[in-house]
């Protein structure tokens, strides 16, 4: 078994199938060794986990659940595109928007759901840069979306 696959195994996650896009765009976009990931939401079989905004429909905790599960989708993706996960160099970068209440400003909290998870998953390979933005609405209510770009190996 490939060790990322192992990796996923042990911390007990199943990643679903690579979604499939509903608008016109890729879901990523290869330029050299990097892959740029479309933003991804928080769905489980297509439904939403959560809707609103943190701070003020969803606590923190919820949003770092939300973070987590988006990172889920886009390993999803990456197993998607790549066949395999073990092709993965690193996390390069994490670019986080969270659904955020008036005066809500701990948007680095809730995106460490998605960072610790990158991490749990690649090791070292798993620590990027990052930018955690809030914002003050999502498409369809989303409370996170991020984007990632990774490094990969033919």
């Amino acid at each position: 078994m490939a060790m990322i696959e192992q990796r996923l195994q042990e911390l007990g996650l199943e990643l679903p199938p690579s979604p499939e896009p509903r608008f016109t765009y890729v879901p990523c976009n290869r330029t050299g060794n990097l892959l740029y990931l479309s933003g991804q939401d928080c769905r489980i079989n297509g439904e939403l986990m959560y809707e609103g905004k943190v701070g003020s429909d969803l606590t923190i905790e919820q949003g770092q659940e939300a973070a987590r599960q988006v990172i889920i989708n886009c390993l999803a993706v990456l197993k998607g595109y790549l066949g395999d996960l073990d092709r993965v160099v690193k996390i390069v970068k994490l670019l986080g928007f969270v659904n955020s209440a008036p005066g809500f400003g701990d948007q680095p909290y809730v995106m460490n759901g998605a960072s610790n998870l990158l991490v749990d998953v690649f090791g070292e390979n798993g620590k990027h840069a990052r930018s955690a933005i809030g914002t003050s609405d999502l498409p369809f209510h989303t409370p996170v979306e991020i984007e990632l770009i990774v490094e990969i190996r033919d």
